[in-house]
């Protein structure tokens, strides 16, 4: 099941891209790239608890710890998505969203993965210690 959470975050964050929901010049746009990813973050959470049975305070925990796993993964691997991308295309512009409606596309997807993998790790480590 958390593989289809991770496509359908995949397929939703593409189709917010295609149909300009993603604002390209303003500040609106990395929020609701931001929003799209700690919404799957939360979907992965509430299925992990959910398939689990835990109880109110397994149900806190894994929500903290799918989002701390989501934005430390969304920082560290934003930086290893984003500049490797950057040096594909050229250089020639001075960001993903100059860069093209393809490389941005590419870049939504890969970074949605990275998160959502840092949001499932996250659990497995804390269910290691359950």
């Amino acid at each position: 099941m958390p593989y289809i959470i991770g496509l359908t975050a995949v397929i939703g964050i593409v189709v917010l891209q295609m149909t300009g929901a993603i604002p390209m010049d303003a500040v609106g746009g990395g929020l609701v790239i931001a929003a799209a990813t700690f919404a799957a973050a939360l979907a992965i959470a509430v299925h992990e608890a959910w398939t689990k049975k835990r109880g109110v305070l397994g149900w806190i925990v894994n929500i903290v710890v799918s989002f701390a796993g989501a934005f430390l993964a969304a920082q560290f691997g934003g930086p290893l998505v984003a500049i490797p991308l950057l040096m594909l295309v050229g250089g020639g512009g001075t960001s993903l969203a100059a860069a093209g409606e393809g490389v941005m596309s590419v870049a939504l997807v890969l970074i949605m993965v990275v998160t959502l993998a840092g949001s499932s790790g996250a659990l497995w480590l804390v269910n290691r210690r359950r």
